[in-house]
């Protein structure tokens, strides 16, 4: 069996296999996909981006003014170029055009066609191999394996000891979160209602990938941007630091649970090799079996990779600890009334609404397709890896045969008519198998390919399911309400 997700210090060790085939993976490994989902590269430079919309307002002629009046201009024009507006920074990082999100669409569907295609006819040929092999192959029956001794007492202390550190990382973690809620909350309202339609670009901006589209929906959004009020650079910071932090100790409890996840498979496949006895005598391999032993690791090395991620899980929590507690002086100190004028503004929504939700429909399509050719060739895989496993029966009778034929008497140790009947059996078997297992590589690179074109259009389809509930939930709920004087502070 494959121990996955081991690290590289870990120690341990796994019963050898009983023949010559190599371990075949589960299922779910064949699932995975190798390569990421191809990734556009957004539309730059463009006139507009809003630091050119804003660029361009700056350059407006300021008209006749008396002295008075162009020093006060003068001072709020300073003031202004100094004055961070969230619109210049993230209203469009990334933007792509129309023609790029209708193009990405069609090359997910031309995909789907071809690896379908592709499966179809594979599936085909193996079919008629699987037929014309058939009458070759016999049923197996099970063989013995080698009892494995394992430090079972010392992977089930160092559990408890990341048991007992990931549910204080977790308890951290939370903690962290709803600061860090809190502290976005009260961000976000100290825009006040004048910020509604800016909180719509903000919102829209989580739309991902292709669907970071310059519409006319955001044209309108942008427009409507008059005045951005008294955004607090220390909040901003405090929230990046929260962000970092919570990334850290989640990296920190992802390492901790990883290692917990291969001692807890370790031990588990350590206790049922314990206990493994000979179920038969006088069918077996005698060679080879070497090659298929795993490398071990040093027993210090072992203990000391799950003492160092504990060590830094600790110190992890401390600083995040010290951070919660910064953020709630700020929270404190910044929780002031920043109310203003709001104005409505009405946005149609309705139009790309309806274009999201007609490329969302069309890729539920091509994957349900998919999906149906991926079952197939499933399918086709497990009939492959038990034609595999039938012919190991025959192979070891041959041998066996072989093996006591060489202890016959004198003489009697004959190259006859069953000697040679049985070297030719067995090269014959020994053949038959390699071309089933090139056939069932064939079939896992193609399940792969299936998988990652289904990958794909999810990834799509999510990205589609996300951009509808920007709009339809995010940025038109907002627009019907105001927000109240406790979120100011953080709390709902």
């Amino acid at each position: 069996m494959e121990l996955m997700g081991s690290t590289l210090t870990a120690e341990y060790t796994r019963p050898k296999t009983s023949h010559f085939f190599p371990a075949i993976s589960t299922m779910v490994s064949s699932y995975r996909s190798n390569q990421p989902v191809l990734a556009m590269n957004p539309s730059a430079n463009q006139p507009w981006r809003t630091n050119a919309y804003y660029r361009t307002g700056s350059a407006a002629t300021i008209p006749s003014l008396s002295s008075i009046q162009r020093e006060n201009l003068g001072f709020d024009l300073v003031r202004a170029k100094t004055m961070f507006y969230p619109s210049n920074r993230s209203a469009m990082i990334t933007r792509y055009t129309p023609d790029d999100w209708y193009k990405s669409n069609q090359s997910n569907y031309r995909e789907s066609e071809s690896s379908r295609n592709s499966a179809e006819r594979l599936r085909r040929d193996t079919i008629r191999l699987m037929q014309d092999k058939e009458q070759l192959t016999r049923r197996t029956q099970e063989t013995t394996s080698k009892n494995i001794g394992e430090r079972l007492n010392d992977i089930s202390f160092w559990r408890s000891e990341l048991n007992h550190e990931i549910d204080n990382m977790m308890s951290e973690i939370m903690a962290l979160t709803e600061v860090k809620r809190r502290l976005e909350r009260a961000l976000q309202e100290t825009e006040g209602p004048l910020q509604v339609s800016q909180e719509c670009l903000y919102h829209r901006e989580k739309r991902m990938s292709i669907d970071l589209v310059h519409d006319d929906v955001e044209k309108d959004l942008i427009r409507e941007v008059e005045t951005i009020k008294s955004c607090q650079e220390r909040m901003r910071r405090h929230l990046d630091k929260a962000i970092a932090q919570l990334a850290s100790n989640r990296a920190a409890q992802h390492e901790l649970e990883r290692d917990l996840s291969d001692k807890v498979t370790a031990q588990r496949i350590d206790n049922r090799c314990h206990h493994l006895r000979n179920a038969s005598d006088g069918i077996s391999y005698y060679r080879g079996i070497e090659r298929l032993d795993p490398s071990l690791s040093l027993p210090d090395s072992w203990s000391k990779f799950t003492d160092d991620n504990i060590l830094h899980s600790q110190s992890e929590r401390a600083v995040s600890h010290k951070l919660r507690d910064v953020i709630e002086i700020l929270l404190n100190a910044t929780s002031n009334e920043m109310w203003k004028h709001f104005n409505t503004v009405n946005v149609a929504f309705t139009n790309r609404m309806s274009e999201t939700a007609d490329a969302k429909n069309s890729l539920q399509t091509h994957l349900a397709k998919t999906l149906q050719e991926i079952f197939q060739t499933e399918m086709l895989i497990e009939s492959l890896k038990k034609a595999l496993r039938d012919k190991e029966c025959p192979l070891k009778v041959a041998q066996t045969r072989l093996d006591e034929r060489t202890r016959r008497p004198n003489v009697e140790l004959c190259r006859d008519n069953p000697h040679h009947r049985l070297v030719r059996e067995v090269r014959e078997i020994e053949d038959t198998i390699q071309k089933l297992r090139e056939r069932l590589m064939e079939a896992e690179n193609t399940l792969q390919k299936l998988v990652k074109t289904k990958a794909a259009l999810e990834h799509d389809l999510s990205i589609k399911a996300n951009s509808l509930f920007l709009d339809q939930e995010k940025c038109m709920g907002i627009r019907k309400s105001f927000p109240s004087t406790p979120r100011l502070v953080g709390y709902t």
